[in-house]
C-alpha cells in the first residue's frame, strides 16, 4: 500500500469522499488516505492528524515526498483537536479504530464538527458502538459496507446529520449489511456466535451471579438476532 494504491478498505472509505471536499483524516498514520484524495483530485485539501510521534512524522515525511504539503497539513494532536475553525473541514475520515474509540474521539471533539457534514468511519471492531453514537447524536446511516481484506472482516459507516432510528437487529448488524447479506457478512457473524457460543458454555460452568446471569441473558440475545438475519 502507497499513496498512490490503497488497501481495498482505504479504497472503499475514499470513494465516500465527495468531489471537492476539504477533508481531515484523524488516525492518518502514514497519510496515504489525504494523499491519495488529493493526487486523484477528490478533496481539494486535506488535514492528516496523528496523536503519536512517529506516526505524525512518517505523515509529515510522505506529504513531502508526494509534494503535496501545499494542499495536506499534517498536525500532532489527540483526535479532532486537529481540526481548527477555519480549515472548513466538511469530510472527516476515521479508520482503523475499535468503534468505541472513535465514538470517544467524536465526543471529545464534537465541537470541531460545525462545519463538518459528512463522517467516514472504517471501525475494526464493535460498529455497533457507532450506530449507537449517531441514533443519539443527530446523525444517519446513509451507507455502509463490510468487506474482507487478509482475512480480516471490515465495516465501513457513512454518516450525515438527521434523524434515524434503528431496531435492536439494525443496530447490532447494520441496516445495509443485513440488506445485502454478502459473504463478509456471513462470515463475520458466524465466527461471532461461535464465539458466544463458547463463552456461554463457559457461563454455564461458572458460579451464578445476576451479573453472570445478565451477561448469558445478552449473549443469548445477540445469537437470536443473529440467527434470525442469518437465516431469512
Amino acid at each position: 500500500m502507497n499513496a498512490q494504491r490503497l488497501s481495498d478498505r482505504l479504497t472503499r472509505v475514499a470513494s465516500y469522499v465527495q468531489l471537492g471536499s476539504i477533508v481531515a483524516d484523524i488516525g492518518s498514520d502514514h497519510a496515504y488516505l489525504p494523499c491519495y484524495l488529493i493526487h486523484h483530485q477528490i478533496a481539494k485539501k486535506a488535514v492528516a492528524g496523528e496523536v503519536a510521534k512517529g506516526p505524525y512524522e512518517s505523515a509529515q515525511r510522505q506529504v513531502l515526498e508526494e509534494q503535496l504539503d501545499d494542499k495536506i497539513e499534517v498536525r500532532l494532536a489527540n483526535g479532532l483537536s486537529a481540526i481548527a475553525q477555519d480549515d472548513l473541514v466538511d469530510t472527516v475520515t476515521i479508520a482503523g479504530m475499535g468503534g468505541p474509540l472513535i465514538t470517544t474521539i467524536l465526543d471529545q471533539g464534537f465541537e470541531k464538527l460545525k462545519t463538518v457534514n459528512r463522517l467516514i468511519l472504517q471501525p475494526n471492531i464493535h460498529a455497533k458502538a457507532i450506530r449507537e453514537w449517531a441514533m443519539t447524536n443527530g446523525w444517519n446511516l446513509i451507507a455502509e459496507e463490510i468487506l474482507l481484506e487478509e482475512d480480516k472482516i471490515y465495516e465501513i459507516l457513512v454518516l450525515e446529520r438527521g434523524e434515524m432510528k434503528l431496531s435492536e437487529a439494525q443496530t447490532l448488524l447494520g441496516p445495509f449489511l443485513m440488506e445485502a447479506r454478502n459473504e463478509a457478512f456471513y462470515l463475520k457473524w458466524s465466527k461471532e456466535s461461535a464465539e458466544w457460543n463458547r463463552i456461554l458454555g463457559a457461563i454455564r460452568i461458572a458460579q451464578s451471579s445476576r451479573e453472570v446471569q445478565m451477561k448469558k441473558e445478552e449473549i443469548e440475545e445477540k445469537l437470536k438476532i443473529v440467527k434470525e438475519a442469518i437465516s431469512k
